[in-house]
């Protein structure tokens, strides 16, 4: 049976598997690192796809460092 579209990396065409990986967004003042980020890891290529419900929750941390104003602000969704 062929893989699905949704499996298939669209840049080298590898299989997509879940995984984790690590987010960092730089705010200009600070930056924020979210590691152990569930996501569809490429086993080929390494890319790594955030589904829309785990977005939601980063940009929530992301804004609560914001409002911090810490220079670095590290943490986990595992």
């Amino acid at each position: 049976m062929k893989d699905s579209k949704e499996d298939s990396c669209p840049l080298c065409g590898g299989k997509k598997k879940p995984g984790t990986t690590t987010f960092t967004a730089d705010l200009g003042f600070g930056v924020v690192v979210v590691r152990n980020v569930p996501a569809a890891v490429c086993s080929q290529c390494g890319e790594d796809w955030i589904a829309d419900a785990v977005a939601d929750r980063i940009e929530t941390l992301v804004e609560d460092a914001r409002k911090k104003r810490l220079q670095v602000e590290v943490m986990s969704l595992a």
